[in-house]
């Protein structure tokens, strides 16, 4: 058999190539030469299979996509708590490079250009030098796309040329004794950051990591703890698509980030990671191809993060009755995932079972378990051979751990 999701991917760029909507930004000379009909899609599966489409191999500067990651370093570096202390997590409103501070002076958020400043300066231990920073940032995102990552210094140097807006941003937020470090390292550490070089089969595995849970599907490496990504995720959701991220929820509904280079990337929890380019911008700053095949992908695919799916109800396989003679035991036998919803299903399944009956659990045909899951499960069959019932568990896949 074909697979039917490269071509449905090409068919899916071929009906959103046609919009000559947007320009290329014009206010860095280097992105400026940018090829405005570029288009390229790319897509992760969680087991890192990756797809891509179009103009898929080409390379351009990740620019702001690099923020949630930039976060996710700061959060696994210095803590929730530091981090909190530093920068907040509220939706803005702003364009990207507005001056969005809270009466404290805290930047509103890390996927804003006054907020990535200051995030990147949380990157390390404290009292971290510049270029350590600097290596830190690139091992860091390198392992999020698992392969090594370049700085494209000819973009560094072009935004570094018109960084003053910047550096206005990041004096202003060290005044308010948020910035760790001097502004001006600060400043042309984030401008590194944003220079590393991608394609869109990069942001598809990137995006895979964070919604993988910190694991890159490719490598296997676990980049950040689980609990950064949860963190990382959420801001996105709010966040990462400056003042349209309500917008982009309500039509999209998937976490995502976009770059000035014409870079989109979004991840979906569990599902997909994925990435689009292409140079041509609306006026808010995002991609007019990248946001169209988002919106086609979410909708032909079903992948927003509201939608979804109906698992919990049927997590019930079956019952096997006793035979009428009394030989053998009931049978309860689950499938599926076993997550909080689908759990409480087959709890109030086991609450059927007439007291002082034993039975077998049969977990054969479940794929997997959350930790939540484990432990109910875990707890309801503790409870059941505390009351003196024989409770026996088919689990050769080892879904309660032993």
């Amino acid at each position: 058999m074909r697979n039917p999701i490269p071509d449905l991917l090409d068919e899916l760029r071929e009906r959103c190539a046609d919009d000559d909507g947007g320009e290329v930004l014009s206010t860095i000379p280097e992105l400026a030469k940018a090829d405005p009909d570029r288009f390229g899609i790319g897509l992760c599966t969680i087991d890192g299979t990756v797809y891509g489409t179009g103009d898929a191999e080409h390379r351009f500067s990740i620019q702001s996509i690099s923020k949630p990651f930039a976060y996710a370093l700061a959060l696994a570096d210095r803590g929730r708590d530091t981090v909190l202390e530093h920068v907040g997590v509220e939706p803005s409103g702003d364009s990207f490079n507005e001056i969005s501070l809270e009466q404290s002076g805290r930047p509103r958020n890390p996927m804003i250009n006054i907020g990535a400043i200051t995030t990147h300066a949380l990157i390390g231990h404290e009292g971290i030098s510049r270029k350590q920073r600097d290596k830190r940032v690139q091992q860091g995102l390198s392992a999020f796309a698992g392969r090594k990552l370049d700085v494209d210094e000819e973009v560094f140097a072009s935004e570094q040329s018109e960084a003053s807006r910047n550096l206005a941003l990041a004096y202003l937020v060290h005044a308010r004794e948020k910035l760790d470090g001097e502004p001006h390292h600060a400043v042309e550490g984030y401008i590194r950051q944003c220079s590393l070089l991608v394609d869109v089969r990069d942001l598809a595995v990137m995006a895979m990591t964070l919604a993988a849970g910190g694991r890159n599907p490719v490598t296997g490496e676990q980049v950040v703890p689980t609990w950064v990504c949860t963190q990382v995720l959420s801001v996105m959701a709010t966040c990462g698509m400056y003042d349209a991220s309500g917008q982009w929820m309500s039509t999209v509904g998937i976490p995502a980030k976009s770059g000035v280079s014409g870079g989109v990337l979004g991840a979906l929890p569990g599902q997909a990671g994925i990435g689009a380019f292409s140079p041509r911008l609306d006026e808010i700053g995002n991609s007019v191809r990248g946001v169209r095949a988002f919106e086609a992908l979410s909708a032909d695919l079903g992948l927003h993060l509201m939608h979804a799916p109906e698992v919990a109800s049927h997590v019930l396989y079956g019952v096997v009755e006793p035979d009428a003679d009394g030989d053998g035991l009931r049978e309860v036998q689950l499938q599926g995932t076993m997550h909080f919803a689908a759990v409480e299903v087959a709890l109030r399944e086991l609450e059927e079972v007439p007291d002082g009956e034993s039975f077998v659990l049969d977990l054969s045909r479940v794929a997997s378990a959350t930790d939540v899951g484990r432990r109910l499960l875990l707890e309801a069959v503790e409870r059941m051979r505390a009351d003196r019932r024989e409770v026996r568990i088919t689990d050769p896949h080892d879904i309660l751990g032993g």
